[in-house]
């Protein structure tokens, strides 16, 4: 782009970026979706102010090559917002653009196995990660984001906000994942959170930001590969462990829907096809379930 397109382009990406803020889109929308616009620009080397039907299809049928389905639908939505909200023109193509329906299901984690998992670490801010993620059906921000203040130890709830949709909820908080997130907070005494950031004990007790999302990937990754775990897991995959092995307990659907906040019911009607279930009471199961681990503490 000369000087006079690359002018037009920033403002129409500026545009693009404070209507999807008054859009009150979440924070990683907006990034995915600007960067659908930053990637169209760079394939055609244009402003995008005059983009045709006739060029986006040739750019989605190299992104299809070249990217994940997600990309792909995440782009798409990305442009259809830049067309309707910033050019002013007609989104009339956007089902020409089918991803293909796949419905696979996610692999699960046995209780020996998330034993296994949490004792195959030493580092105690993994070991309490990982119990409190799936004793509480959390998903990885929702762990890294608890403050002091969330965890309300008198009614054995926890308080999580901003989750998926930016949606608060209560959820039951097991007596074995307080105790666990007390022995860690000992170890750093931050003011504010559960599992600051630093790597050492006076870095975190002095932390303003909580620990890192990617590193904690990462070392779930590792720490799974060390114990002998060759399913395809996540810390994502601690939730899906908890919907399955609740409703295996015998934890009702409903219930189980209200402490992972799922908004749909098909959502959590996912786990009946992994396991089975009869009615049972959801605190006392979820208390039972976790007692039976055998864990051996890090320092």
């Amino acid at each position: 782009m000369n000087r006079s397109q690359q002018a037009k382009f920033n403002t129409l990406y500026g545009k693009h970026v404070s209507a999807l803020k008054r859009q009150g889109k979440a924070e990683k929308t907006i990034e995915a979706y600007s960067l659908a616009i930053r990637r169209l620009s760079k394939h055609f080397d244009s402003s995008l102010q005059n983009i045709t039907q006739d060029q986006l299809e040739i750019y989605f049928d190299a992104l299809i090559r070249s990217h994940s389905w997600s990309t792909v639908k995440c782009d798409r939505n990305g442009l259809q917002f830049f067309f309707e909200h910033v050019l002013k023109r007609p989104w009339n193509w956007v089902n020409l653009l089918k991803p293909p329906q796949v419905r696979s299901l996610p692999d699960i984690l046995t209780l020996k196995e998330i034993e296994r998992l949490i004792n195959a670490t030493r580092e105690l801010r993994y070991q309490t990660f990982i119990l409190v993620a799936f004793g509480m059906a959390l998903r990885i921000s929702e762990v890294l984001n608890l403050q002091i203040g969330d965890i309300d130890k008198e009614r054995k709830r926890v308080h999580v906000r901003q989750g998926k949709g930016r949606k608060d909820r209560f959820v039951t908080l097991p007596q074995r994942s307080l105790e666990a997130m007390r022995r860690y907070w000992k170890t750093h005494k931050n003011s504010q959170w559960i599992f600051p950031n630093g790597r050492t004990a006076e870095e975190r007790r002095d932390a303003s930001t909580c620990m890192d999302r990617s590193g904690v990937q990462k070392a779930f990754k590792a720490i799974a590969q060390s114990c002998g775990i060759h399913k395809r897991v996540t810390p994502h995959t601690l939730r899906h462990c908890y919907g399955a092995l609740m409703l295996e307990a015998g934890v009702s659907l409903r219930a189980i829907q209200a402490q992972m906040g799922h908004e749909c019911p098909r959502t959590t009607a996912l786990y009946t096809q992994l396991t089975e279930a009869t009615e049972q009471d959801t605190d006392q199961r979820l208390n039972s379930m976790l007692d039976s681990l055998q864990l051996t503490w890090g320092v």
